[in-house]
């Protein structure tokens, strides 16, 4: 059972936003500049969720784990860093229902941050493009602090700067690190169905919630105690 919580943290990827698109084609933009095999969107999208540095590893390799060759990741990561500084947000889009989430969100005074591993140079931009950055009183993006998700580090600043316990604060993700990092923080966690989590059902990383869009949010809420 969910309890009214006083602030709400959002992540970026797979929970407001669908950035694969994007990621897809800086990915297969890469490989094509190093003479290597593309992968496509459908490959791409269970890689996400771990920042770019790992997606980049990810691709390189072409799998989920393990590790490419240095001296290769060394030439491919800063070809990686320039496409998507160009196409942060080009083909990137919404999630059905976060508009209406967010409107019911403000409209009832939660306070209101997000917290991404994405890089701050990547996370304002896109947030900005998309028009949803003035929702937010903070953005805790992936190089804000020392430690990012599953670490509670950015879940825990955010907390601090709202002034408000463990125990008020709801984190909305998509991801089993996003769970890792509210568990770890005292956090409540819905989750989104939708979102990157290597092709594993969220449902079974056990958040205190799933939902399949964030207009369902009200629903859920009003009903907290």
């Amino acid at each position: 059972m969910i309890k009214k919580p006083k602030m709400v943290l959002i992540d970026v990827d797979g929970t407001l936003v669908d950035s694969v698109p994007d990621l897809a084609f800086c990915v297969d933009e890469m490989m094509k500049q190093l003479d290597m095999p593309t992968h496509g969107e459908a490959k791409v999208r269970n890689w996400v969720g771990n920042g770019v540095e790992r997606l980049t590893r990810r691709a390189l390799i072409g799998q989920l784990d393990g590790e490419p060759d240095d001296a290769l990741f060394a030439k491919a990561y800063p070809i990686f860093l320039d496409l998507y500084a160009e196409n942060t947000s080009k083909r990137s889009v919404l999630y059905p229902g976060v508009a209406e989430g967010l409107d019911y969100l403000q409209g009832a005074g939660f306070q209101l941050g997000c917290v991404t591993n994405k890089a701050a140079q990547f996370t304002i931009p896109l947030l900005k493009d998309l028009g949803v950055f003035d929702r937010f009183a903070i953005v805790v993006a992936g190089d804000t602090l020392a430690e990012k998700k599953p670490h509670p580090m950015p879940l825990l600043h955010a907390a601090e700067f709202f002034g408000v316990s463990a125990a008020e604060s709801l984190m909305l993700g998509d991801s089993v690190s996003d769970v890792k990092a509210a568990r770890a923080a005292g956090f409540q966690i819905i989750c989104m169905s939708y979102g990157y989590n290597h092709g594993v059902d969220i449902r079974d990383a056990n958040p205190d919630a799933v939902i399949d869009s964030m207009a369902e949010l009200p629903g859920l809420l009003e009903k907290a105690a």
